[in-house]
């Protein structure tokens, strides 16, 4: 399957198919590992995991601009090199937001604490075998390297799957 099959629009597809989309993913499991081991409940993940994200989005987003502004010799300008940052980075904003929303079910409790955080892990390790499918089928219809690719780029999600597994147990 491609994303026209999945019926992704092609502008999402264009924000996820980028490495600050993985990136994001991969941060936002890190997050939720990492604070489930200090406290716990889903409220403790959300504001972790969405403070983060924020950080490293406008960490990007600097870095990004500065890096365009030094490779043009500033001749890009500043808001243009600001305007294509906060573009190239807007994956990683787009990416957390399902898992994010998991976290909002688990903190309200709509899903109990465990569950929502368990939900969000086990959906980024299946978003992001998903990215790597869709970002190997653009450009091979061969089965056996979009497999690899989608087993790859979810193993990252599976380590850190795994490590909550470690701390826990």
């Amino acid at each position: 399957m491609t994303d026209e099959q999945l019926h992704i629009p092609p502008r999402v597809t264009r924000v996820l198919m980028t490495e600050e989309a993985i990136y994001g993913l991969i941060l936002v499991s890190g997050m939720i590992v990492v604070s489930d081991a200090a406290v716990g409940t889903s409220i403790n993940a959300l504001i972790t995991v969405g403070i983060t994200v924020l950080v490293f989005y406008a960490a990007h987003v600097y870095a990004g601009t500065l890096g365009r502004l030094a490779a043009t010799d500033g001749q890009a300008g500043l808001r243009a090199s600001l305007r294509a940052s906060l573009h190239q980075s807007s994956g990683m904003l787009v990416a957390s937001a399902l898992p994010l929303l998991v976290l909002l079910l688990g903190a309200t409790r709509v899903i109990e604490d465990n569950t929502a955080n368990w939900i969000a892990l086990i959906l980024n390790t299946v978003m992001l075998g998903i990215l790597g499918w869709i970002a190997v089928a653009r450009w091979s219809t061969h089965w056996v390297p979009r497999i690899l690719s989608a087993v790859i780029t979810a193993a990252f999600g599976l380590i850190l799957v795994a490590l909550k597994v470690l701390i826990h147990h």
